[in-house]
């Protein structure tokens, strides 16, 4: 099948019911099933359980249990940087933010007010900033940690699509990271604010952050935010390399930085490129004068 076909197929699918469907039946226990069904999961995207908290594939009540896995201590060593990269996946897309505008793939680019769900002033705090576009897909470890120390001031669900998020689709279908279902993290921190953005996809059954729990389901339809001002005792405040969320099924991060992040803009690895296979943990840039 073309890319084209691939892409237009997805318009034609059913994207949410399949994606509710598949959160379903994640979630169930079903003993012998539920291990046959991660068994085959694991050998056809070749999950490396040894690094695996738990390596027991039998011992995973429901999908959902072994999807969101932890990883044995130590399997991730923080780099020392002042922004490490927050999970394991592929490089899609970074660099500078063009005035609110964040590349997406040849030929598609979207704004910034579009990703965050329409608060145009927080968006502008971006402006010429800098971004990065991280690709998770099934055989990745799915738990999302934080880049650097950070204070939450504030969480937004944004409804949306479900299209797949792979290379393909980011190649084929226009402002899809603003465009499907996501879950904005608003931070403060030392250096300055940053967003996380979880983006969802078709079959991820829901998203989940530490402080929250489960943020969808609920589908209502319509925007849902939450604040945490300074001070108040619900407010998180996570370190560097603090599981800060995660997916149920796979699906992609999208970070966004301030023209000015500390002393100065932010400056990638220069080992990166976009299709770079990426681990937790380590060095994602440095925010040097």
């Amino acid at each position: 099948m073309s890319e084209r076909s691939a892409v237009w197929l997805q318009y034609l699918l059913p994207k949410q019911a399949l994606t509710a469907f598949a959160g379903f039946v994640a979630s169930r226990e079903r003993g012998w099933v539920t291990t046959a069904i991660i068994r085959r999961f694991v050998a056809k995207y070749q999950v490396n359980m040894a690094e695996a908290a738990n390596p027991d594939i039998a011992s995973y009540r429901s999908f959902n249990a072994f999807f969101t896995r932890a990883l044995k201590p130590g399997a991730r060593p923080l780099a020392s940087a002042d922004l490490i990269c927050p999970v394991d996946g592929a490089i899609s897309q970074f660099g500078a933010i063009e005035r609110d505008q964040i590349f997406q793939a040849k030929g598609h680019r979207y704004s910034t007010t579009a990703l965050v769900g329409g608060d145009a002033a927080l968006a502008a705090r971006f402006d010429n900033g800098s971004f990065a576009t991280l690709y998770l897909s099934p055989r990745d470890y799915h738990r999302i940690h934080m880049p650097c120390d950070g204070r939450l001031v504030r969480m937004i669900h944004v409804p949306g699509d479900l299209f797949s998020v792979n290379p393909t689709t980011a190649r084929g279908v226009p402002g899809l990271f603003a465009r499907n279902e996501r879950v904005v993290c608003v931070f403060e921190s030392a250096l300055g604010p940053f967003v996380l953005v979880l983006v969802g996809a078709t079959i991820v059954g829901s998203m989940a952050t530490v402080w929250h729990g489960v943020v969808n389901p609920p589908r209502p339809g319509q925007l849902r935010q939450w604040d945490y001002p300074a001070g108040d005792q619900p407010a998180p405040e996570l370190r560097q390399g603090d599981e800060m969320g995660r997916f149920l099924l796979g699906s992609t991060v999208v970070m966004l930085f301030p023209k000015r992040f500390g002393p100065g803009p932010v400056a990638f690895n220069p080992a990166w490129a976009p299709g770079r296979a990426i681990q937790l943990g380590e060095a994602m840039a440095s925010c040097g004068a």
